[in-house]
């Protein structure tokens, strides 16, 4: 039955993650919920189960195999196989491309890149026993259109997206369909760290204006579309970008 099957959402602790972990729950899929911070998954988690849902909270930093491993073995031992995937967990970067450093670079790529690549490959014997699965990344509007001291942060979010079509092709002969959600300027934690940082070139509110819809995006808003990937209903859409942005890129 579709409502058993079990989701992983990376970054699931907060902000867009959270809005899509607690979707994904009142959907019927148990869900894990995995953070580098383990107290906010398990806070995520905790609503979860109290509002009648079913959820495990994992702590992992996606750039490390090891933790990863050991975060699905704990998912599949109390949830099940784990056939829905979330890749949403990224760091953010506002840096000048003449400062950027070596190491900057390498540890975005290793969460924001590779990240992906570690959980969707650990994940996916299990999609390819049960002959199906959904993969949904999260890019990032950047990527389309450009963004000013964010070429590293884009650069990964590229990436995202043209893995994300690769895979498409790859899987889709498996029963696998992988698609990426690319959100415009939404309301989390990470944004409101660069609004209140006043790390854009103008005020933010400047930035909004220019969109069709000028306003800031809901994380609800980001989970109504991976919760459409990870659906029944998509089932033949795959290799697909969906921007939910205001209307600020197509």
């Amino acid at each position: 039955m579709t409502d058993h099957r079990v989701a992983l959402v990376t970054g699931g602790g907060s902000g867009m993650g959270k809005a899509t972990s607690m979707r994904l729950a009142r959907e019927g899929r148990a869900v894990g919920v995995l953070d580098i911070d383990e107290a906010a998954a398990k806070a995520v988690a905790s609503e979860i189960t109290a509002a009648g849902g079913k959820a495990i909270a994992v702590a992992a930093d996606i750039s490390d195999r090891g933790q990863v491993k050991a975060a699905l073995g704990k998912v599949r031992a109390e949830l099940g196989p784990v056939t829905i995937l979330i890749n949403n967990a990224a760091i953010e970067n506002f840096c000048p491309l003449g400062e950027l450093d070596d190491e900057t670079w390498d540890r975005l790529m290793a969460v924001n890149l590779k990240g992906f690549y570690i959980v969707t490959q650990e994940v996916l014997p299990d999609m390819e026993a049960a002959g199906w699965g959904r993969v949904v990344n999260l890019s990032a509007i950047g990527a389309q259109t450009g963004a000013p001291d964010m070429a590293l942060y884009t650069a990964s979010k590229g990436g995202v997206i043209a893995m994300t079509r690769s895979l498409a092709v790859e899987l889709g002969r498996k029963g696998i369909t992988v698609n990426s959600v690319s959100p415009g300027f939404i309301d989390t934690p990470m944004a409101r760290r660069a609004i209140d940082g006043d790390l854009f070139p103008v005020p933010y509110e400047q930035i909004l204006q220019g969109y069709p819809i000028p306003r800031l995006g809901l994380p609800e808003e980001i989970a109504a579309a991976c919760c459409f990937f990870a659906s029944e209903d998509a089932g033949y859409v795959t290799g697909q970008l969906l921007g939910v942005n205001g209307g600020a890129a197509v």
